[in-house]
């Protein structure tokens, strides 16, 4: 059995000595089996630690759950799998998953999915001494060798049929790890992509949030449908491979589609873009609140980083059916923003995402074209336009002012105008610094309803609604300021309503 030099890092070592004491005090053989060992060689960051063991597990769960100040949580009730969520001070975070072991160690490893998951140690053997440690590591499978190769190797052919959701797991593995997937198992992957639509939406939503979570988005998407995985999750996207557009695009439909999330990704500062310089950010506005924006979570596993570059998958989905061709020859795609938030909406429904989340993606979607459409020429947006297009996307806004220009650089790639650019640019600065102005973001209330009511003699109804949206839009646009003018205002928009 190979000895591995590790370094445990605190919190690690910390719950593995005591798992280590409590199931050398049962007598129980356990073992750390799943993406702790390969961690631990890689010398990656963990946060949970898998446990397989041949007992009574509801009733070991609650004994070590109680040890470790944990709450248990059953997460597969047919094959009685029981995470415990830590509270500690310390291991807030960590969690400790408690499975049974099927039949003995060696078939409990061969039913794992890939062979660097395929390892296990035995806790009674572990050496704690020090946080430094020789680590005695069980690797029937040959993962220790893929790991120094960088590959990841399927443990057997039928591994994709006994669980789908690892078809989408060993690409979001081999991007995480910056590994290669091996060409046996590429072929499974082929073979076995049409059953991942047998997988429980939440699943796949939650492997397809780790992958966008990810840098390198471009190339994951991108050898996903040349697997044929990404097509057989969201058919929709058939049509648009290969799918050419008018000149001015570098990329095809989907490529393009694929590059955006790329692109949006540069523009947040987490990745390359290998078209055009780091200058191209110049330009572009950068805070801490923007910062914070786009880390902020919707659910547990999505931010608004995960869900814009979902935005940029599906944004032009609905290219192929909006398709003409103008007298001049021209490619047209008239409508298809609006009717691709409705296509996203569907596959999102289907892949279980919130309704918080579908909103959000569909709403950028729906209005990714508005931004540059709201000025013409080199001149910049009305306050009105600004006002009316923080109004209309919420909280949206950022995410789509940010997008325009992610699809701005997957459009042209390599043969970017940087006039054009930069015009963008300071269109996106131009709106978010008019958003954020006291009097647009959080107005005080000049006049509610109820001093229409008193003073003209108004009724509730839609005439009032029209009349507080006028004076709410004229306020954030600077066209009054106090509330006579809001009175004078309001005189104003009666006559118009009935000049009688």
């Amino acid at each position: 059995m190979p000895e591995i030099a590790v370094v445990f890092q605190p919190e690690a070592y910390t719950l593995l000595a005591a798992l280590k004491a409590f199931f050398t005090g049962t007598g129980l053989d356990a073992f750390v089996v799943g993406g702790f060992p390969r961690d631990l060689v890689l010398n990656r960051q963990a946060m949970d630690i898998d446990v397989a063991l041949d007992a009574d597990i509801d009733a070991i769960g609650q004994r070590l759950a109680e040890k470790l100040d944990a709450r248990p949580v059953l997460l597969d009730e047919v094959n009685r799998v029981i995470r415990l969520v830590l509270r500690q001070p310390g291991l807030q975070g960590w969690h400790v998953d408690l499975s049974l072991l099927y039949h003995s160690l060696d078939e409990d490893l061969e039913r794992r999915d890939f062979t660097l998951d395929a390892m296990s140690i035995a806790l009674n053997e572990l050496d704690l001494s020090s946080r430094q440690a020789n680590l005695r590591i069980y690797d029937p499978l040959g993962g220790l060798n893929d790991i120094g190769a960088g590959l990841i190797r399927a443990t057997g052919k039928e591994v994709f049929k006994n669980d789908s959701i690892r078809l989408l797991r060993a690409v979001r593995l081999a991007a995480e790890l910056r590994f290669l997937i091996e060409s046996g198992t590429e072929s499974l992957i082929r073979r076995d992509s049409n059953l991942i639509c047998t997988s429980a939406g939440e699943r796949v939503r939650e492997e397809l949030l780790r992958l966008l979570s990810l840098t390198g988005t471009a190339q994951s998407l991108l050898y996903m449908e040349r697997l044929g995985l990404l097509t057989s999750l969201i058919p929709e996207i058939i049509p648009s491979v290969g799918l050419e557009q008018h000149d001015e695009h570098q990329w095809n439909v989907f490529e393009h589609s694929a590059r955006s999330a790329a692109a949006f990704d540069f523009l947040l500062k987490r990745d390359a873009w290998p078209y055009a310089g780091e200058s191209v950010l110049d330009d572009v506005p950068w805070n801490t609140r923007l910062k914070m924006h786009f880390e902020k979570h919707l659910s547990p596993v999505s931010t608004h980083r995960e869900l814009g570059k979902l935005a940029a998958l599906l944004h032009d989905v609905a290219k192929p059916q909006t398709r003409t061709i103008s007298n001049s020859g021209r490619l047209r795609f008239y409508g298809h923003p609006q009717q691709g938030a409705a296509v996203a909406e569907s596959i999102m429904e289907r892949l279980r995402f919130s309704s918080r989340e579908n909103k959000l993606v569909s709403t950028v979607i729906r209005y990714h074209l508005r931004p540059v459409q709201m000025s013409h020429g080199d001149e910049m947006p009305s306050r009105r336009a600004v006002y009316r297009f923080v109004r209309d996307l919420g909280t949206a806004a950022e995410d789509t002012l940010f997008f325009s220009l992610a699809d701005h650089l997957a459009t042209r790639g390599e043969n970017l105008d940087l006039t054009n650019w930069r015009h963008h640019a300071n269109i996106v600065a131009y709106v978010l610094a008019e958003a954020s102005r006291t009097e647009m973001a959080s107005p005080r209330k000049l006049l509610d309803g109820y001093d229409l009511q008193r003073q003209f003699g108004l009724h509730p109804g839609p005439a009032l609604g029209e009349i507080l949206d006028e004076l709410r839009e004229a306020q954030a646009t600077g066209e009054i300021a106090s509330r006579d003018e809001a009175i004078a205002y309001t005189k104003e928009l009666i006559v118009k309503q009935d000049p009688k």
